[in-house]
């Protein structure tokens, strides 16, 4: 008999309990809406993913900060079939947005050079 008024109590207090934290977690998403913070971080989250900073690429590629586009490309090549082959698609993409990231770096220099 005691036993079973435990198992009793145990089942409706994880119930009530459960009921608790779905109530807190709609709160708590109510409340992230309304002051856009869930937004904001789907925004970082979205920048941080996508964007490398410069020095970071030229680590990534192995280039030093005046090599030239021919050899970037050239080191690029060489990682990405590397891992293309028996590699890691992780590896893969950070060598990808390495190259992106310096692309736009060489034509931001070849602008300002047309410009002046």
């Amino acid at each position: 008999m005691a036993a079973r008024l435990l198992a009793n109590l145990i089942v409706v207090g994880s119930g009530v309990l459960a009921r608790a934290f779905v109530q807190a977690y709609r709160q708590a998403l109510t409340n992230a809406s309304k002051s856009g913070v869930a937004r904001e971080t789907a925004q970082n989250i979205g920048r941080a993913s996508k964007f490398m900073a410069e020095p970071e690429a030229r680590q990534v590629l192995g280039v030093a900060e005046h090599s030239s586009w021919e050899e970037i490309l050239q080191k690029y090549n060489n990682l990405f079939e590397q891992n293309a082959k028996n590699g890691s698609f992780y590896l893969q993409s950070k060598v990808h947005r390495a190259k992106e990231c310096l692309e736009g770096v060489h034509q931001k220099k070849a602008q300002g050079t047309m410009d002046a």
